[in-house]
């Protein structure tokens, strides 16, 4: 057992985890540089009308959950080959050691990111998920893309069914508002609705609040950050992104046995892919964004319309551009793949170093800029970010043969330090 060489990498899987690191920055922005709830209801910061709310809406268009989507079929399919290749060179039991432990770490580095630099971990999911992924790697391509395509429907089902328990949960709480002498059933819609009209929709002192502490010292980040952190890691997780998460790898590891990911299907294929996905997904997640806006951003609406399409449509849109990425791969545009496939070689290196220098730029204890950035403005940031991603991945690689953080990844799985620096001894 022994990590991947670079010979041995499949340069349009780099390539393509590459573009949707990249493409996340585009959602997660505004986590970095808004409050909280601003990131679904435009209204709460950042801007709502004019170029703020058209990028607000074309956000739900083009990315948003589109490139985390790629980002965990990509996880999925990397879990596959790994423990494909072990099995091939006859690591035996040595492959679920090391696949337990190379999950175990990852839990650990997700912790460690959302409390100590920035909640809105994603690493933390993939990792409590991956070790689910074990017993599933011998079923057929099409086994898993059936199995993942359910646990999606289920999820889907279950953001609808949220949506009609949200919308009676509003009725019951108004019908309290109205009673003499409310129910003991009715306060409870009561105090559940002002927790979750609060999320989408907080007070406006709460929300100044929100700034302020991003805005102040480390120690006040911390302080707000391990409580959204905490929210997620456990709250949001369990109820809401362990099937999204679930049926996401489960589908990417049965798209990488089936040969999608590797550029290895024929440009018909891919073409019919980057088309079909395109013409689904975009008009679907416009419908669903529009019709959410004329509801007055009414929550339950939110779950009705965004909430009951996400799935279809951020899946069609992810297979639109892993369509468009392996026809770039497939035509030979290295001036384009190289430089995508050297930052997601890296992709753990620059998913932190994102975090850290988006923490460090916003918030008091760095620039300071937290709230002061309007949504479209915040595209400027990202541009800005995106260009040191990659300027400095491919110059990192021509003397180490992975990122920092691959390197001390891969060092902790396999119980060994590995060599850094090209050319150094195996």
């Amino acid at each position: 057992m022994e990590p991947v060489r670079s010979a041995e990498r499949i340069s349009s899987i780099d390539t393509l985890r590459g573009f949707s690191l990249l493409g996340i920055l585009l959602l997660n922005i505004n986590g970095f540089g808004l409050p909280f709830a601003a990131y679904m209801n435009p209204t709460v910061w950042g801007g709502a009308t004019g170029a703020d709310l058209t990028t607000w809406i074309v956000a739900m268009m083009f990315w948003d959950g589109k490139m985390r989507c790629i980002f965990s079929m990509l996880f999925g399919a990397g879990a596959v080959i790994l423990l494909d290749r072990a099995e091939k060179r006859g690591a035996g039991i040595d492959a679920a050691d090391v696949y337990y432990r190379r999950t175990m770490w990852l839990i650990l580095i997700g912790l460690l990111h959302a409390h100590l630099v920035w909640s809105g971990d994603i690493l933390y999911p993939y990792g409590v998920v991956g070790l689910l992924l074990f017993p599933l790697r011998k079923l057929s391509a099409k086994a898993l893309i059936i199995t993942g395509s359910v646990i999606i429907l289920v999820h889907s089902l279950q953001g609808i069914g949220a949506g009609f328990g949200i919308a009676e949960l509003k009725t019951n709480a108004e019908a309290a508002e109205k009673a003499p002498s409310p129910t003991k059933e009715q306060k409870k819609a009561q105090t559940e609705w002002k927790q979750l009209a609060e999320l989408f929709a907080p007070p406006k002192e709460e929300v100044e609040k929100q700034v302020a502490a991003h805005r102040g010292g480390w120690l006040d980040n911390l302080a707000i950050r391990s409580g959204e952190a905490a929210m997620f890691e456990f709250t949001m997780f369990f109820q809401f992104m362990f099937l999204d998460v679930l049926g996401m790898l489960v589908m990417g590891m049965g798209l990488a046995k089936a040969g999608v990911f590797d550029a290895s299907r024929t440009n018909g294929f891919y073409l019919a892919l980057a088309v079909g996905g395109l013409a689904i997904g975009v008009p679907l997640n416009y419908w669903a964004a529009t019709q959410w806006i004329a509801s007055g951003y009414d929550i339950p609406a939110y779950f009705t319309y965004l909430g009951s399409s996400a799935d279809i449509g951020r899946f069609a849109v992810a297979m639109g551009y892993t369509g468009i990425v392996m026809l770039a791969c497939k035509a030979g545009l290295r001036f384009i793949t190289s430089p995508l496939a050297a930052v997601g070689r890296m992709a753990l290196s620059n998913y932190l170093l994102t975090s850290i220098l988006m923490t460090l730029f916003f918030n008091g204890y760095g620039g300071g800029f937290f709230g002061k950035f309007s949504r479209h403005q915040l595209l400027y940031v990202v541009v800005a970010m995106w260009t040191l991603n990659l300027i400095w991945s491919p110059i990192w690689l021509k003397s180490f043969r992975y990122g920092p953080a691959e390197w001390a990844w891969r060092s902790l799985t396999y119980w060994k330090k590995q060599p850094m620096r090209l050319g150094e001894a195996v």
